[in-house]
Order: C-alpha cells, then sequence, then structure tokens
C-alpha cells in the first residue's frame, strides 16, 4: 500500500498543470484586452467565461475548439453578436486561458 501510495504522489509530481491560475489568466486576459467584452461572472458584450467553462465540461475536443475560435473568432454560437478574431495574441495565451476558462463551472 505504501509503495503505491509513493508512486501516486510521484506520478502527480511529474504532470504539468494543464490550467494558470486566475491571477495569472486575469492578468494574460488584461494584457490582450478580453476583459472589454468577457468576465468571469457575468456577460459582458460576451458570455461570462464560467458559462463557456459550463457549456463545454465534460468536452474532450473543447480545448482546441475554443482555441480556433478565439484566434479565427466566431459568430453565433453565443447570440448576434459575433467575436472578432484575435489573430495577434500568442498561441500560448489564447491555450492559457481557454484552459483555465475550462476549469471554472
Amino acid at each position: 500500500m505504501k509503495k503505491i501510495l509513493a508512486l501516486a504522489v510521484l506520478a502527480s509530481l511529474s504532470v504539468p498543470s494543464l490550467a494558470v491560475d486566475q491571477a495569472t489568466a486575469m492578468d494574460i486576459a488584461k494584457k490582450n484586452g478580453c476583459l472589454a467584452c468577457h468576465a468571469l461572472d457575468k456577460k459582458l458584450v460576451g458570455p461570462a467565461w464560467n458559462e463557456v467553462g459550463k457549456k463545454y465540461a465534460g468536452d474532450p475536443a473543447a480545448a482546441g475548439q475554443l482555441v480556433v475560435k478565439v484566434k479565427k473568432g466566431t459568430k453565433g454560437t453565443w447570440g448576434a453578436i459575433p467575436m472578432p478574431p484575435n489573430a495577434t495574441v500568442k498561441d500560448a495565451d489564447i491555450k492559457a486561458l481557454v484552459d483555465f476558462v475550462l476549469t471554472l463551472k
């Protein structure tokens, strides 16, 4: 039993965290202008991020799909107002924000 516990602890230490913490995510969002249209817990121009997290919870393809939607823009998913493309935002920033949003419920 002790060996299994030790292996479980070692395995958890070797797996990198996929999502950034909230403070880092908010810094990325501020830097890239995301907060002009989005908030964590209320709809602004775009949906609240916790609503996005709820909508895509449990969908293994969600992260990849959302990265593309953020990069290229989208319309019709959350209403009539389109999300413009974010072609100048670094891919790593988009991925970090998407991973963070998908932790919200």
